[in-house]
């Protein structure tokens, strides 16, 4: 397959951005190719993240720094429990010189919203991200109000310390589209990182290298990326298998099918082809069944995993072969 003919294609201008913004995005993140590639794919999927991992790994940064590169607004809220719903969406507040009521928006009028330990807030104030998160708005006093698109949220949480927090409901955790984590760097990593933050932090240098016009017509194309009725099936049978596992006491719901489905067509589309790939399917499924699917305790007892779950289930449904996976539109 030449080059010519895959730049002909709408779909190389989202592997041609994919390039530009993960090359931005790395003068600040050093050495986390696969967490980069991931939040891209969450972008071009128009979902939300949610990292799990301990503090100090970039979560912030690697926020800050894909709202930079796309010249987006960022906003992030610390957590806590005192945190008020009106702290995310924004209030009403009287002007005394006017004599009438204004809204003042929170921080959930922006384009990436970093909600930092996201489990340490009430339910309440949980829940005041769902609309924003499923519906693009939100609603004060009884006005609905859209959020600027795109619009992408970074949960964060850590799995190590659960004193005084409020682990997430099921309902909330399936908004996300992807689980994920940054991990430590290597020492050579870190050595580097060590030489770039010596005379000020590289996010202050960070440039936009696309706009938020680009990004929502890179989603529109990503849309558009072709899926074989044979990897359609393949991932409802994934979806399916989770749901009848006999280890598992919650499989993933129809919303992980379109999880599954639409990160498949962004990574196609990333790699500069307008089908999807079997290959494309699987390598999305770890991060889109994370937090989808729950151990049965005496399952968990065992020392059994998510991860290790997951995998059983990737080998047992088999992947289609010998198809034209595009369609037969191309020889």
């Amino acid at each position: 397959m030449s080059t010519e003919h895959l730049d002909s294609r709408p779909v190389a201008s989202v592997a041609t951005a994919t390039r530009r913004l993960t090359e931005n995005i790395e003068r600040v993140i050093v050495g986390k190719r696969q967490a980069v590639r991931t939040i891209l794919v969450a972008l071009f999927s128009d979902g939300h993240v949610l990292i799990e991992d301990v503090p100090g790994v970039a979560k912030t940064m690697l926020a800050r720094a894909l709202a930079a590169s796309i010249g987006g607004v960022f906003k992030r809220v610390q957590c806590t429990p005192d945190l008020l719903p009106s702290d995310i969406t924004g209030l009403s507040v009287f002007n005394q010189k006017s004599g009438e009521f204004e809204f003042a928006p929170g921080p959930a009028f922006s384009n990436v919203l970093l909600a930092d330990e996201i489990n340490r807030a009430t339910p309440r104030t949980q829940s005041a991200l769902l609309e924003c998160m499923a519906e693009h708005q939100v609603t004060v006093d009884g006005v609905t109000r859209p959020v600027p698109r795109p619009f992408q949220v970074f949960a964060t949480q850590n799995p190590i310390e659960f004193e005084g927090t409020f682990p997430l409901p099921e309902a909330q955790v399936d908004r996300f589209l992807i689980k994920m984590s940054i991990g430590y760097p290597s020492a050579a990593d870190e050595g580097q990182m060590l030489v770039r933050l010596q005379m000020r932090h590289p996010i202050e240098t960070v440039e936009p290298v696309s706009s938020r016009e680009e990004v929502l017509e890179l989603q529109a194309q990503v849309r558009r990326v072709f899926v074989h009725a044979s990897v359609r099936d393949y991932v409802v049978r994934l979806i399916q298998a989770s749901r009848s596992h006999p280890d598992l006491a919650l499989g993933a719901s129809p919303r992980g099918s379109i999880a599954l489905f639409r990160t498949a067509q962004a990574v196609a589309a990333m790699d500069g082809l307008d089908f999807v790939l079997p290959e494309h399917v699987k390598d999305m499924l770890p991060g889109v069944l994370a937090h989808r699917i729950i151990l049965r305790p005496e399952v968990a007892l065992q020392g059994r995993t998510v991860a290790e779950v997951i995998e059983q289930i990737d080998r047992s449904v088999h992947a289609p072969v010998g198809e034209k996976w595009d369609g037969g539109r191309r020889t």
